[in-house]
C-alpha cells in the first residue's frame, strides 16, 4: 500500500474536514470529484502534507508521513498545485528544474527536463520567461515540472489539482492521456482533484466522491456510480458509452431535473 489515510481529520478555523479513510496503491488512478467548496483541494493538500492533519493517521509507504524528511518526500511524491504563480521571471527550464532541486546534481537533468516539457507538450516554450506565457502555458510548464520531479523514481505519489483549467479541449484530452501514461508507465499512482466528469470517467479506475467536506463514496468509475454523482451534485445524468467503451455524461440543468 502506498498510501493510506486512517480517519484522518483536518480543521481549517472553524471548519472540520473528514474524517479520511482511504487506500491508495502504487500505479492506481483516482479522481476527486465534488462541488466547490466540498473540501476536494484541501484533502489534496492533506495527502501532500500541505497541511497537517488535526487527528488520525497519514502513512506513505508505511511510513507516518510527518516523518518523511522533505528532501525524501520530494524524491517520493510531486504535487501541482491550482495555481503556478513564480515570483521572479524565470526562466522556463529553471522552473521545471526545480523539481529536481532534491535530487543530486546529474549530467541527466537537462535532457530530463527538456523530455518533460515535450511530454506536457511545451517544448516549444524552451528559452522563453515564465512570467511571459499565458495562463495555459504556465500550466503546462509546471506539469513538466512535476513530470521532472518523478522522472527517474518508480512507484511514487502524483497530485494534482485541477490540471487541466486553463486548457481548450482537445489540450486537455492530449495532455490528460500524457499525464496517465506518465503515471503508468512509472508504476505512480495518480490522484486528480477534477471537475470534468468525463476525463474522470473515462482516465481514472476510482471516483473519491467529497461532499460537505467529508467522503461521500470511493468507488469505481462504473454506470453503478450514477445515482452516486447524482447525489453529489444534485443534477440528473445520462451515460453514453460507444463501441469502443469511451463514456460521456450528459447532465439536465437543475430546473429541469427538478421539473421532471
Amino acid at each position: 500500500m502506498l498510501l493510506h489515510l486512517q480517519q484522518a481529520t483536518l480543521r481549517l478555523g472553524a471548519r472540520s474536514l473528514g474524517p479520511f479513510s482511504l487506500r491508495l496503491a502504487a500505479g492506481e488512478r483516482m479522481a476527486i470529484l465534488g462541488p466547490s467548496g466540498a473540501g476536494k483541494s484541501s484533502l489534496l493538500k492533506l495527502m501532500a502534507r500541505e497541511l497537517p492533519p488535526s487527528s488520525g493517521s497519514l502513512r506513505l509507504d508505511g511510513v507516518e508521513l510527518k516523518a518523511w524528511t522533505a528532501a525524501d518526500l520530494a524524491r517520493r511524491r510531486a504535487v501541482l498545485p491550482q495555481q503556478h504563480a513564480v515570483a521572479f521571471g524565470l526562466p522556463v527550464e529553471l522552473v521545471v528544474a526545480l523539481g529536481r532541486v532534491a535530487r543530486p546534481a546529474d549530467k541527466e537533468q537537462a535532457r530530463i527536463v527538456q523530455s518533460a516539457l515535450l511530454q506536457a507538450q511545451a517544448g516549444h516554450l524552451l528559452g522563453r520567461r515564465f512570467d511571459t506565457l499565458s495562463g495555459g502555458e504556465q500550466a503546462r510548464v509546471q506539469l513538466a515540472r512535476v513530470f521532472a520531479q518523478l522522472w527517474d523514481e518508480g512507484g511514487g505519489l502524483l497530485l494534482v489539482d485541477e490540471p487541466l483549467a486553463a486548457m481548450d479541449p482537445g489540450l486537455s484530452l492530449d495532455l490528460m492521456q500524457a499525464i496517465a501514461n506518465f503515471a503508468q508507465e512509472r508504476g505512480h499512482a495518480l490522484v486528480a482533484v477534477l471537475h470534468d466528469l468525463n476525463l474522470a470517467m473515462n482516465h481514472f479506475e476510482r471516483l473519491c466522491m467529497v461532499k460537505d467536506g467529508g467522503l461521500l463514496a470511493d468507488c469505481d468509475a462504473i454506470p453503478a456510480v450514477l445515482p452516486l454523482l447524482e447525489q453529489l451534485y444534485g443534477m440528473r445524468l445520462r451515460l453514453l458509452q460507444d463501441a469502443e467503451g469511451l463514456a460521456v455524461l450528459a447532465s439536465r440543468p437543475r430546473a429541469m431535473a427538478q421539473a421532471r
